[in-house]
């Protein structure tokens, strides 16, 4: 399946994968107080001899680059953290978001600011630091795969935190919507796919507030459709055997399942044939282990998808394989009890439809063959569920 590329930027999985911890093979980081200056930075210019022009500018550039990369990492420490806000370093981002073309140093102002947001009281902040939001709301139409994913990861966490409201209320126009949708459609990078997918994960897993100021809009902009063409997409790359492309997957995934979890949205979902086949489809993959929890999650989505369309469970049974390969998602699943629940679930809908008088006779060995072999799987995890219920 081909998809269609971002503007002037090709967003191939050959790009750069942004991290939140930077250059730490170049730059050592001791978790002592900050003795870095960060203004006194002449020493490390060529002399004005040397460098005229665009040298001078490239030169400035990378000491920018490195300097601001050492930041990156040294956020990630909470005493470092708010050392930095303490000086102001929020302003002088600001600055350069304001200021500078460059869309690596973009990236990297970005960057700091996602490692000071996961330290309490410093997202705060960041929202009372006047103009700073609207900045990096301004900064989502850039089409440059870094520092998108640092943006996508900075919203999801701002939305995630106690000051969910603010962020919820600057990021809630449609404008601002349709290009979050478009990013996750457009884009081929799995590191991005990842990342705007995480970014409405925590719009729709969210305060019944926040999913209130959201749902309806994206509904309308075509989120699942959106959804079910991304899944797709992925479920397409599964034969490639690429796994930089599965935490993609699984984080598509896991919005689709929230999603499905609403009252607003359930009877969508379930009436959805196309998305109904790609969770089967994931299900019934041969080689589990790599994705396995993309495909505990697709039997999930299965089970939630059949208790609003109970008559798709007919069609289940005419595959005998899914019955097998539900029985080989059990001991994927370890002490996941809601996962245990949804298969169990799947597998009584299906053993409901079969009757003798309405399949062949190798339709019906079939099932008696899976249901014997696995029947210690069957006894094992009837007498563990009285342990595992009590647990929950």
């Amino acid at each position: 399946m081909e998809r269609t590329p971002l503007e002037n930027r090709k967003m191939t999985a050959e790009d750069d994968v942004a991290t939140l911890s930077r250059n730490s093979a170049e730059s050592s980081v001791c978790d002592g107080a900050i003795s870095m200056d960060i203004g006194n930075i002449d020493h490390l210019r060529p002399p004005k001899s040397q460098a005229t022009g665009d040298e001078s500018r490239l030169a400035r550039e990378e000491v920018w680059e490195e300097s601001g990369c050492i930041l990156w990492d040294l956020a990630t420490n909470k005493s470092h953290a708010e050392f930095m806000v303490e000086n102001l370093v929020l302003e002088v981002l600001l600055a350069n978001l304001l200021a500078s073309d460059l869309v690596r140093i973009t990236e990297i102002s970005v960057g700091i600011m996602g490692n000071l947001a996961c330290h309490e009281g410093l997202m705060k902040k960041m929202i009372s630091t006047n103009g700073l939001v609207e900045a990096i709301l301004d900064q989502l139409f850039l089409d440059d795969t870094p520092y998108l994913s640092e943006t996508c990861q900075l919203l999801g966490l701002g939305l995630g935190s106690p000051e969910r409201i603010t962020w919820a209320t600057a990021l809630q126009s449609e404008h601002l919507l349709s290009r979050i949708l478009w990013i996750a459609e457009n884009t081929l990078n799995p590191q991005l796919i990842e990342k705007s997918s995480g970014l409405l994960f925590a719009i729709v897993e969210n305060e019944p507030e926040v999913v209130a100021m959201f749902l309806p809009t994206l509904k309308n902009l075509g989120l699942m459709h959106i959804l079910v063409y991304v899944l797709s997409f992925e479920l397409s790359k599964l034969s490639e055997r690429l796994p930089e492309r599965y935490p993609a997957l699984e984080s598509v995934l896991h919005v689709i399942e929230a999603i499905s979890t609403t009252n607003e949205s359930s009877q969508e979902i379930s009436f959805n044939l196309e998305l109904f086949h790609l969770a089967v489809e994931l299900v019934k993959l041969p080689d589990k282990l790599e994705v396995a929890s993309s495909c505990i999650t697709a039997a999930v989505l299965v089970a939630n998808i059949l208790t609003d369309s109970t008559h798709l469970a007919l069609e289940l049974s005419k595959d005998p394989m899914v019955l097998q390969c539900l029985f080989d998602l059990f001991p994927l699943t370890s002490d996941d009890f809601e996962a245990r629940n949804a298969i169990w679930s799947i597998v009584s809908r299906i053993l409901v439809q079969v009757k003798e008088d309405d399949m062949s006779s190798s339709h019906l060995a079939s099932y008696v063959l899976a249901l014997l072999s696995n029947s210690d799987l069957i006894e094992d995890a009837l007498l563990d569920y009285p342990v595992m219920a009590q647990g929950n």
